[in-house]
């Protein structure tokens, strides 16, 4: 029996690089997603990392077998994909390098890192007195792939982790508390950092009452979305001098160049860039390569989300 013919279409020249070698019986073809399919069917749909403006709207002149994703997020895909469509996330691809930036946030927060660079560039040597990782109580708000990934650089650190997650459970050595105990876990937190994906059910899941519960000084470290937490809760917490934040992800996004988070002391901002690392292209190859492999021996994919069940 001859090897099945599969179709696969990737949206550059470099991942169709990076995924060789591929399978016996495999076609693989470049589809940026910027104009119509170039087949009536692709078996394996890889989308663009970052979604073109009617990218997905490409999918209703396409069958498929699969839409992989590259991304980990995907709140409010469903409704964008045509009724059928099996969608998978890009799960093992973006963790650790958003974990990394999640505690060079930290750190950089911290130790006050901002301050020193703007010294440096006026050639001033200002010493100061920060404030340490060490001996600190960090919770993690969310403990999927990034939070694990969070917790296991944090270990190093000597600070004190609590994970908090929907539900209470032991799991990879901690107790990781429910997010139903959140309000009482706030008051002794000194640093919250946040991993949680998008969608209703965390919409603002850190608002006035929430920073309110925190200690003087606390840090909020969001590198899960944007609308996790409250901009205009987080402006008057953070101007009242109570509060300080780091973020990689805002709400809204892009920041406008206006908005009262780029000038308030206290604040550090990087461009939603947690898994925009050098990782990420042999790791969304591999992830793909593994789909494929899949496919081919008839097996389900992996990291599904959506449709397949």
């Amino acid at each position: 029996m001859s090897t099945p013919r599969i179709v696969v279409s990737v949206p550059s020249v470099e991942l169709a690089a990076d995924v060789q070698p591929l399978p016996a019986g495999v076609e693989l073809i470049v589809w940026p997603m910027d104009s119509a399919p170039p087949r009536d069917h692709i078996d394996l749909i890889v989308t663009p990392y970052l979604h073109q403006p009617g990218a997905l709207s490409r999918l209703n002149d396409v069958s498929s077998r699969l839409v992989q994703s590259q991304s980990i997020g995907y709140e409010g895909i469903e409704s964008r994909l045509p009724v059928g469509t099996i969608f998978a996330n890009a799960a093992s691809v973006h963790e650790t390098s958003t974990a990394e930036l999640a505690l060079a946030l930290t750190l950089a927060a911290q130790r006050e890192l901002g301050r020193f660079v703007v010294s440096a560039t006026r050639g001033e040597w200002q010493t100061a007195f920060t404030e340490s990782l060490a001996d600190k109580r960090v919770l993690l708000l969310g403990f999927g792939g990034v939070g694990k990934a969070v917790a296991a650089r944090l270990a190093g650190f000597e600070a004190q982790i609590v994970p908090v997650a929907s539900r209470a459970r032991e799991e990879d050595g901690f107790h990781v508390h429910g997010v139903d105990e959140l309000n009482a876990l706030l008051p002794t937190s000194d640093v919250v950092i946040l991993t949680l994906p998008g969608g209703e059910s965390t919409h603002h899941i850190i608002g006035d009452a929430e920073l309110s519960l925190l200690p003087e000084n606390a840090l909020i470290v969001n590198v899960g979305r944007g609308p996790l937490v409250d901009t205009d809760a987080l402006v008057a917490h953070v101007s009242r001098g109570r509060i300080r934040a780091a973020l990689d992800v805002t709400d809204p996004e892009p920041l406008p160049q206006n908005h009262p988070l780029w000038a308030l002391p206290g604040v550090l901002i990087s461009p939603h860039v947690g898994g925009a690392t050098t990782a990420m292209r042999p790791r969304i190859a591999r992830l793909v390569r593994r789909q494929i492999e899949l496919m081919c021996a008839g097996s389900a994919p992996i990291n599904v989300v959506v449709g397949g069940g």
